[in-house]
């Protein structure tokens, strides 16, 4: 028996307006204020979209607004490095949860490497290593490849990425303590400069969902129909995002949850639920674990109606 036919029937029709307008009378949370135009995000902007494995988009209102992507794309720089490395990257990142802050000062013990890449460390990591052969030849890898997970062409916000650059100064920080450890074998300033690139890339609701959704469909874009990475990197992803996506929060995620997702500090979550769908929610006020509130509540929602919890009993 096929146990999320009813999920991806219930997906077709389910009512995202309705959604939204449930989530927007949470006023919790805070807009991130690292950066000015993080600083200046509109509180009340709130957007959701679905994307499922057979290629039908569903998609709220305000799903056109664009943010730039922020942490939600270290999943897909995650699967840029495993295909550029041939999965070497494996032995350069750990895969373990940590407990930690998305931005904390800490390494492997004994091994110097990255807990994981979903924190920055890791994401700083493995930025450096998608292929090419500086700064801007691997700023233009990773914006091409985030376009096949999105099957449209993206762009960089060029002043969110210049401040991320400047402003970022524990990224710097994380960057020189690997160099220091021998793991990171670029200069700190470029895997800086690249990370930052990739975190100012602009996506909206829907542009995100199918993203996820690509990683949802073992690597192949349902809309494009682009093989963008194999099966087996869409896996491993997924299976890094279940268990570290929410930083110190990931325990509680999949408890409440039960789907793989990502958050970032523009607001944006994205969420893979593998053979099923993939699905983005957009609303900048954030707890205290960077997570969006209102998105939060929006995915606890979606897998409640469509019953997407992986953990879930089914009956035969």
């Amino acid at each position: 028996m096929d146990r999320f036919a009813d999920a991806r029937a219930g997906a077709r029709t389910y009512d995202l307006d309705g959604l939204r307008e449930r989530v927007l009378t949470e006023r919790g949370g805070q807009v991130d204020e690292s950066i000015p135009q993080l600083a200046a995000a509109d509180p009340d902007l709130c957007a959701i979209a679905l994307v499922l494995a057979e290629g039908t988009v569903r998609a709220s209102a305000q799903a056109e607004v664009a943010v730039s992507v922020q942490s939600a794309v270290k999943p897909f720089l995650f699967a840029l490095a495993l295909l550029d490395t041939g999965g070497a990257a494996l032995e350069r990142v750990g895969i373990e949860p940590t407990g930690e802050s998305f931005d904390a000062i800490k390494l492997e013990a004994g091994t110097g490497r990255p807990p994981n890449p979903m924190v920055n460390a890791g994401a700083l990591l493995t930025a450096s290593l998608v292929h090419g052969a500086d700064v801007a030849a691997r700023g233009e890898r990773i914006v091409a490849g985030l376009s096949a997970f999105a099957g449209q062409d993206l762009r960089v916000d060029e002043d969110v990425a210049r401040s991320e650059h400047l402003l970022g100064d524990r990224n710097h920080a994380l960057a020189h303590l690997m160099r220091a450890e021998g793991t990171l074998e670029v200069s700190a300033d470029d895997a800086v400069a690249v990370y930052a690139r990739a975190c100012a890339v602009l996506v909206d609701a829907r542009a995100l969902a199918v993203m996820g959704a690509t990683l949802a469909c073992a690597g192949r874009n349902p809309l494009s129909g682009e093989q963008v990475v194999p099966a087996s990197v869409a896996r491993d992803v997924v299976s890094v995002m279940a268990t570290c996506g929410v930083y110190d929060g990931s325990g509680r995620w999949m408890r409440s949850v039960g789907v793989a997702g990502k958050s970032s500090v523009s607001g944006g979550i994205v969420l893979s639920a593998p053979g099923v769908l993939g699905a983005a929610v957009i609303s900048p006020p954030l707890d205290e674990q960077g997570t969006s509130v209102r998105g939060r509540a929006a995915c606890e929602a979606l897998s409640a109606d469509l019953g997407l919890h992986v953990f879930a009993s089914h009956s035969a």
